[in-house]
Formats: C-alpha cells, structure tokens, sequence
C-alpha cells in the first residue's frame, strides 16, 4: 500500500464525525424493523440485515454501535439505547460455554458501559459499575474455561482457548476476544476450578497469545514453504493426545497457506491492544501466573505484532490500504498488478473485504503510538501510524461508507464466509460487493472514535482496560 505521509487524526476529523452521524440514524433503522425472533443481525442483503445461523456472536456488536455511536456524538439517547438492549439481551452470552467470542460480545457491551461510566467519573461501587464488572468477570471464566493444556517440546507453556470447533482447534481470532482475561484480571477476580484450585486469568490470557504467536503466525524462517514473514494461519491444529502442533487449517480464508485478510486484521488489532495492556501491569504480576518474564512477553507480542503489520503494508491490500478477502484467492492473477492501484470492490473476480481494513486500522494505529512511546520504534512507529491513517481515509468515503439512508449497512464491501457462499451476490455481478456487516459496521465506529479521542485530548485515550 501507498502511505499518505500527510495524514493526521484532525485532517479525518469531518470524515469521523460523518461516520459517527450516519451510524446514528442506521442504528435507529434497525432497531426500528429488527425482530428479535429472528435471531441475530449478522448482514445485509441487497441493503436490510438478516441472520446467518452459526453462532450467535454479532449481538454485542449490534448493541455496541448504538454505545460507540451515542459516545462519538455525545447522544445520551442512543448510549441508553445500547444499555437497555445489553440488560435486556445479552445476558446469556456473558455464560455461553460453547464460543469463544467473549470479548466481542461483552467488551462491545458491558465494556463499553463500564468504560463509560469511569469517565463520567461513576465510583467503581456504583451498582451499574459493579453490575458490568461482574458480567464481564463470569464472560472472562466462560471464555478461560475453554482450555486446551498443552507444553511446547521446549517445556514452554503452550495451552489456548479452543474454537468452537473443538478442543483441537485455535484461531487467530480469538486474540482479540481474551482482552476480556485480562480485564477481569484488573478488577481482581479470581477464578476457580477443581478443588478450588485458582487459575490465573492472566496466565491463560498471555499463555493464549504466546501459543497464538508461535504457531498462527509466520515469520520467514523456513518454517514451510509458504512462510512468509507476517502471513497468518487462521487455525492451527494440535493432536489432542500429546498435544503437538499438526498443521495450519482455514475456515474463512481460500487455504492452509493463505492469508485470510480479516484473521490477519484480527492479529494486528490484537497484538497491538495487548501491548498496550500488559505494558501496563507490574512486572510483578507475571511469575504469579507461570508466565515468562513481562519483557519477553512484550518481546514475543511485539515481534508477531510487527511481522503481521509489516505484512498488511508491503503485501496484503491493494495501494490505498483495502484488502481482498484472501492474498491467495484463486481469481486475484485476472486482476493482474492488484497491488499497484485502489481495490476495485465492483470487480468480477474476488470480493474486497472493508471490514478486516477497518480492524486492522485501528491496530496499526495503536501499535504506531505505542512504539513512539520512547521505545527505540519512533520510525517504524510513524509507518504504522500513517499507514492506519491511510486505511482509515480510504474506509470512511465512498464507496466504502454508506450514505444512503436506504441501506441499513455503515460500512459497505464486507465479506463473511466466501468459502461457504454465505455473502450475498447483487444481480449483475460475479462476486458479493455492497454490502455490510455488524463487525464491520462497529469496527469502523471504534476506529472513528479512536481517532476522535486521539484529537481531542481533553477526553480519555481510548482502551478496553482500566488505564493507570
């Protein structure tokens, strides 16, 4: 991709703000036609969202937008819009043994409640806040209780939380849901198993993204003749009986061997947003959990951090920072140079996927500010900024932001499940285009409030944890 070295937060300002104010309305629109009897809202077709049955992980976004929207306008109306939905709605997320979307879910939810309510300067005794804090305390051990043990042949710790798709089965994913762990380590929960036996939440959390790390994400050393530095695998499998890693797998993406842009999105994100977290812990909270010291943690997140934002700017979207679902989709060679020019979402070969650049936006922005904290990555930490600035202008106008009041979607050109054929395909055309999803819809809403928080200082940098 080309970055606009010209960019800064306040030259997005108007763009953020239009973002914020079309969200408003379509949020409105939904709650309006949506029955809940259908299930969940997951995506649009042909402009009105429906549902897709596969689990029902869209429902905190679909409340958070209402949040994120009400906090970027200051509409007191449409933040309690998203507080009455989440009382009344999302409760059983916050115990569902059999996802692993937790901090998706609750963090888009009760998160963002509880967040809101420490900067309106609400005592953590507040019955509101205690209420959050709890849901997102028993998320946390429902998501923790997904454990799959494992040890490394270096005696390294090696466990994760499993997919839906079994014990066997970890997704790049996921390393952006269990930052619900690790606020609930903040708030100083203790979770318990067999024989009252406390298992640290910490530990599963770190444990999660060192396992994630090492095996999800490649780093040009040889490992296979498809590793590439930054490329990421969206599951790994792992023998179930003594634990070894067996092989990279894709559900969403074209193959084993390619890169799923969203999952690469979701590296970036995660990896960056944990830094940011565990940066912030006592040195002396790691050992405690069985966990490496807290510099080679911050050493190993870094390292994969880099290797996938690296990846994103030199090889995986096209010049203005716009990915197509997969790098190794099979029609990408009809569209020749892809790389040298603008995504093309009208093409008749493979689909765009807006909602993995708004994800991986908001990442390389915040792994570009945490670098140029006087972390010896002043110059890397600038790429990584403008290149998320660079994404973000693309996202937020046309044709990516929808401005018609006709279509439900904020954020147009997202792609689900190409490989199951789930994306809806417009008359006319060879490949699904036009269209939107919730996580897109509320990833382009965080990112905007992001940038937003990062121009106005007079409000708090914007985080999942309890900033010190």
């Amino acid at each position: 991709m080309r970055l606009d070295d010209s960019l800064t937060p306040a030259s997005l300002s108007a763009a953020c703000a239009q973002v914020f104010s079309l969200a408003a309305d379509k949020v409105r629109a939904i709650h309006a036609t949506w029955d809940p009897r259908k299930g969940t809202p997951v995506f649009t077709i042909a402009g009105r969202y429906a549902t897709r049955g596969w689990t029902e992980w869209t429902q905190g976004f679909q409340y958070g937008c209402a949040i994120l929207a009400g906090d970027g306008l200051g509409d007191a109306d449409l933040v309690e819009l998203g507080r009455s939905q989440t009382l009344a709605a999302m409760a059983p997320h916050v115990t569902h043994i059999g996802v692993h979307d937790h901090g998706f879910n609750n963090l888009s939810t009760y998160g963002n409640l509880r967040r809101l309510g420490r900067e309106a300067g609400a005592a953590d005794d507040d019955w509101q806040q205690r209420f959050y804090a709890l849901a997102i305390a028993a998320s946390a051990c429902a998501q923790a209780s997904r454990w799959t043990e494992r040890k490394e042949k270096d005696g390294i710790a090696g466990g994760f939380v499993h997919s839906f798709n079994g014990p066997h089965s970890l997704f790049i994913d996921t390393i952006r849901t269990v930052r619900i762990l690790g606020v609930a380590h903040q708030l100083g929960h203790r979770f318990q198993g067999e024989g009252d036996a406390v298992i640290s939440l910490l530990g599963r959390s770190v444990i999660h993204g060192l396992t994630s790390a090492r095996w999800n994400i490649y780093y040009g050393e040889g490992r296979d003749t498809y590793d590439v530095r930054g490329r990421t695998a969206h599951e790994s499998i792992f023998n179930r009986t003594d634990g070894a890693f067996r092989c990279p797998s894709s559900q969403q993406g074209f193959a084993p061997f390619s890169t799923w842009t969203r999952g690469l999105a979701w590296a970036i994100l995660g990896y960056a947003e944990q830094l940011e977290f565990l940066d912030t812990l006592p040195a002396s909270d790691f050992s405690p959990a069985g966990l490496p010291a807290k510099k080679d943690v911050l050493a190993a997140y870094r390292r994969a951090a880099e290797a996938v934002c690296d990846f994103w700017i030199d090889r995986g979207t096209a010049l203005d920072g716009i990915p197509y679902w997969d790098t190794g989709a099979p029609l990408l060679v009809k569209l020749g140079d892809w790389q040298q020019r603008p995504a093309d979402p009208f093409n008749d070969a493979e689909p765009v996927d807006s909602s993995a650049a708004a994800i991986a936006a908001q990442g390389l922005l915040r792994l570009g500010r945490w670098l140029g904290a006087q972390r010896g990555g002043a110059g890397l930490g600038r790429r990584y900024t403008q290149a998320g600035l660079t994404v973000a202008k693309s996202l937020f106008a046309e044709p990516y932001l929808s401005t018609s009041p006709k279509h439900q979607g904020l954020l147009l050109h997202t792609v689900y499940h190409r490989p199951n054929g789930w994306d809806h395909i417009p008359k006319g055309s060879k490949i699904p285009c036009g269209e939107s999803a919730l996580w897109g819809d509320y990833h382009a809403l965080e990112l905007a409030l992001y940038l937003q928080r990062l121009e106005a200082k007079r409000k708090p940098y914007l985080t999942f944890f309890d900033q010190p």
